[in-house]
Order: C-alpha cells, then sequence, then structure tokens
C-alpha cells in the first residue's frame, strides 16, 4: 500500500487505502487540500490490481509528476514526486522503501485478515492505525474508531495501546489497553487482525509495585558469651526423705517424771545402805 507524505510536513502520513481517493480543496475530498492553487476537485488516485493512477480533474493549474503535467490514467509508483499547485507531495511504498536503520530491529504486521489481507507493514517510530486519513495505518473498515489504537518501537519493543476506541484492542484473544508484542502475536482491531513478525526480544518483567519486598535486615554485633552460673545440686530424693523422718523427741513431761525416778530411787538406795549399816552394827556388839 502507498503512502503519501507531505513536503512541508504540515500533516502526518495518509495511506491510500481506499480504491478511490480524491485530492482537492472541497471537504468533500478523501484528503481536503488548503494551499494556493489547488482546485476544489483537484485530481483522483484509484487503484487497480493494486497499481496506483492518478487523474488531473481539468484544474487550470494542472498536476504534475516528477515535474512532468499529467492527464489522465498515470501509474504512480513509490518514489513519485506529485504537485498541486503550490503544494508537493511524495508517495513511497514502506514495505518495499521503508528506512533501514543499522542493528535495529524490523518490525513488520502483516494483515492475516480484513482488508489488504496478506500485506505487509514496516513499523517505525510510532504509527497510528484507524479509518481516518490522517492515520498513518488507514483502514476502512467500519468496527474501527477514527483513531483506533497506535504502534510504537519503544528501544527494540514493539508497543501497542488503546487510543480510547469503541471496540478496543486484543492481543491473542486478550483484550488490553497497552501491550508489549512479540513475534507471532496476533492483534485484533474491529474485523482486522494483523500477525506481528519480528526479532526475539527479551522483555523485562514488570514489578508489581503493590508486591511485598523483603529487606534483609541489619547485622546486629554477637553478644559476649557469659559465664554459665553452676547448676545448684539437685538434693537425693532418699536422702531428704530419710532425713525428714527422725526420732521423735519424748514430750516434757515423760522426761520430769524419769528424772524424779532417779532421785527417788537414790534415796531409797540410801536409806536401804543406812539400815544393812545398822544391822551390822547391833551383830558386832
Amino acid at each position: 500500500m502507498l503512502r503519501i507524505h507531505f513536503v512541508d510536513n504540515r500533516q502526518g502520513p495518509v495511506w491510500l487505502a481506499d480504491e478511490h481517493f480524491t485530492l482537492g480543496a472541497d471537504s468533500r475530498n478523501n484528503l481536503v487540500l488548503d494551499a494556493p492553487g489547488v482546485g476544489a476537485f483537484h485530481a483522483e488516485l484509484r487503484q487497480e490490481n493494486r497499481f496506483y493512477y492518478l487523474t488531473d480533474l481539468g484544474t487550470p493549474g494542472g498536476t504534475y509528476v516528477n515535474g512532468e503535467k499529467i492527464g489522465e490514467h498515470y501509474q504512480i509508483r513509490s518514489g513519485d514526486r506529485v504537485r498541486l499547485g503550490t503544494l508537493e507531495l511524495t508517495i513511497d511504498d514502506p514495505a518495499r522503501t521503508g528506512p533501514k536503520v543499522a542493528n535495529a530491529p524490523r518490525w513488520l504486521l502483516q494483515v492475516v485478515e480484513g482488508e489488504n489481507q496478506g500485506h505487509k507493514y514496516h513499523i517505525t517510530g510510532s504509527m497510528t492505525f484507524g479509518r481516518s486519513v490522517k492515520c498513518e495505518l488507514c483502514f476502512s473498515d467500519p468496527e474501527l474508531s477514527r483513531r483506533h489504537a497506535e504502534f510504537y518501537l519503544k528501544g527494540d519493543n514493539l508497543e501497542v495501546k488503546d487510543l480510547a476506541s469503541a471496540n478496543g484492542i486484543q492481543v491473542n484473544r486478550q483484550k488490553v489497553i497497552a501491550a508489549v508484542l512479540q513475534p507471532g502475536d496476533l492483534v485484533q482491531l474491529g474485523n482486522t487482525r494483523l500477525l506481528v513478525i519480528g526479532p526475539k526480544v527479551a522483555v523485562p518483567e514488570a514489578v508489581d509495585e503493590d508486591a511485598t519486598v523483603f529487606m534483609r535486615a541489619a547485622d546486629l554485633p554477637a553478644a559476649a558469651a557469659q559465664p554459665t552460673p553452676p547448676r545448684p545440686a539437685t538434693p537425693n530424693p532418699l536422702r531428704t526423705a530419710s532425713a525428714s523422718v527422725s526420732t521423735p523427741k519424748p514430750p516434757a513431761s515423760a522426761a520430769s517424771a524419769k528424772k524424779s525416778g532417779s532421785r527417788l530411787g537414790l534415796l531409797l538406795g540410801g536409806l536401804v545402805l543406812v539400815a544393812l549399816a545398822g544391822v551390822i552394827a547391833q551383830r558386832m556388839l
């Protein structure tokens, strides 16, 4: 698919997605051009069997391709320079003449289902996708919003984001707001399905900002070794039991009676001795 660039960069590139495409100052044209010398309906482009033909619509100033004034059914090719009044346009085919950047990965989107099936589009920088002719990737799919999505390169990665479209974006049948694409991914936009073609790129794992992060605590100095106090000797239960069982002390009354009995015995013994001494003395007389 060819793409129109404005030499003065007054607006972004426009894709020639329709089979019949008109250019002029009137607001009913597919591409409205506000410049001196541009007629209301200045020229038209038609696509026939994947070729594009430019026709001047009888304007006073004429239509020029590469400095040559043209009439009807002039075939347009990538690299041509078109002038309408004072406005200059260039035509290119990104699939064939896309800029080659050394050591940069090449990312392509191939239409596998929908309008322009089989076509491949080389992604450079940032490219919008939708029904508007101001989109770099312009499709007439009625399920698309005017500015449906944006494909853009971020470093070596290709990413896509939804531009608040009515029907959204699906990547591998999962609805997304934004996504980092990988080769082989299928992107669904309205009735158009695109296959992502590109180099294998390592995608850094996203960090969950809400996840709990465990931090290593500061190492504390080891405490000085303290001397272990001697353990008290465990008493032998047998000895404790035997010590607790002692000979009961006699009651105080019994001890007094015993002491009185001893005195009485001594007294009686003395009386007996006196008696015996008396008996012995009488016999001797």
